[in-house]
């Protein structure tokens, strides 16, 4: 469909290095943004072999033609202030998006709607209409925006369940990269429960993220990642390239996750997480504690820098990512047991979780 040409942004550098990465290796965000905050991903070694799902999958031209009007595009407007041009100079970017419900609930990655002034949505006939953010979590970098749109343009995706997902499986990616509104790739999952720190300068681990290969690049943020059922597995986020471009290593936020935050940011504009308080040295291979932040659940428990965190809540714990997704998997408020190891000697203790600073 015809379609006013735009000037594509260049996506801002989120980080400058990853573990064990080579080449000079950088990750960026699939989405033109100016935050110039820092990401950093970390390698999570799945421990049991997992192999791939084989139930009767949809062809990508099934895929595309179920879920195609159900994703969108964004295109937002914000404004900085540039002192070399004598004041404040509105910008604009573009990002995807895919409709959640027929209430006009649109999800995205927070990255591509922070500082937005305005918000259009285009929809898959072509038509644009204003959208308002309901709710955001730079944690796990997702977003709400409700659209003033006729609700027969709403044809919300179903939500899989990224628990069941496997190594291998085939993924559909649906968005708006560089403005090409309705863009199909295909690629399959590469790996599972890789952990990459939330956009922002008091970043967070979003553990147990996608990785793909199916090509993802700029405007592709917020978009969906779909099976071989058609199902959304996952919300796209970030890329890690030498170039800036694709070069087949993309992250998609696990629809688990989705599920979890999407509906507290409906329900009330804010998403709450479970706090410990600690932090973990991300050389060690355990989950070792480099500090113990006062005033925390886990400073009032007694716990001390040296510790290795062995079980949280029932869960069994082996690196820092396990430690992340366990915390993650409570609300604040609840109470856990927490074994660890000091001095050779195991200990346990019980402890109710806060919730995360902002």
């Amino acid at each position: 469909m015809p379609r006013r040409p735009r000037t594509p942004v260049i996506a801002t550098l989120l980080a400058a290095a990853c573990v064990g990465a080579g080449g000079g290796a950088l990750l960026y965000a699939a989405f033109g943004s100016n935050s110039g905050t820092k990401t950093v991903v970390r390698q999570v070694t799945v421990r049991d072999t997992q192999p791939a799902s084989s139930a009767n999958p949809l062809s990508v031209n099934e895929i595309y033609r179920r879920a195609y009007r159900g994703v969108v595009e964004l295109v937002v407007t914000s404004t900085s202030n540039s002192s070399g041009f004598g004041g404040s100079q509105p910008s604009q970017a573009e990002g995807s998006g895919w409709v959640y419900d027929t209430n006009g609930d649109v999800i995205t990655d927070q990255h591509v709607i922070a500082g937005a002034s305005s918000i259009k949505v285009t929809f898959w006939n072509g038509k644009t209409y204003s959208g308002k953010v309901v709710g955001s979590d730079a944690t796990t970098d997702l977003a709400v925006v409700k659209v003033n749109a006729p609700a027969s343009l709403f044809h919300p995706l179903d939500l899989g369940d990224s628990s069941s997902v496997r190594v291998g499986d085939g993924v559909v990616a649906i968005g708006s990269p560089f403005g090409l509104q309705e863009t199909v790739t295909s690629g399959i999952v590469s790996a599972l429960h890789r952990s990459i720190s939330s956009p922002g300068p008091n970043s967070f681990t979003i553990s147990d993220s996608i990785q793909t290969d199916a090509a993802i690049n700029h405007g592709n943020s917020g978009g969906p990642l779909l099976n071989t059922a058609g199902q959304v597995i996952g919300v796209t986020s970030q890329i890690r390239s030498d170039s800036g471009g694709n070069e087949g290593v993309g992250f998609a936020i696990p629809s688990n996750t989705i599920h979890s935050v999407v509906t507290q940011l409906i329900s009330t504009g804010k998403a709450k997480h479970a706090y410990l308080g600690v932090s973990i040295d991300s050389s060690a291979p355990n989950a070792l504690i480099a500090g113990v932040r006062s005033g925390t659940p886990a400073a009032k428990a007694g716990l001390k820098a040296g510790d290795v965190v062995t079980s949280l809540g029932g869960t069994k714990i082996n690196t820092p990512d396990e430690l992340a997704s366990a915390v993650n998997a409570h609300k604040p408020g609840e109470t856990v047991t927490v074994t660890y190891e000091r001095g050779g000697q195991s200990n346990s203790v019980q402890l109710t979780l806060a919730t995360r600073p902002s």
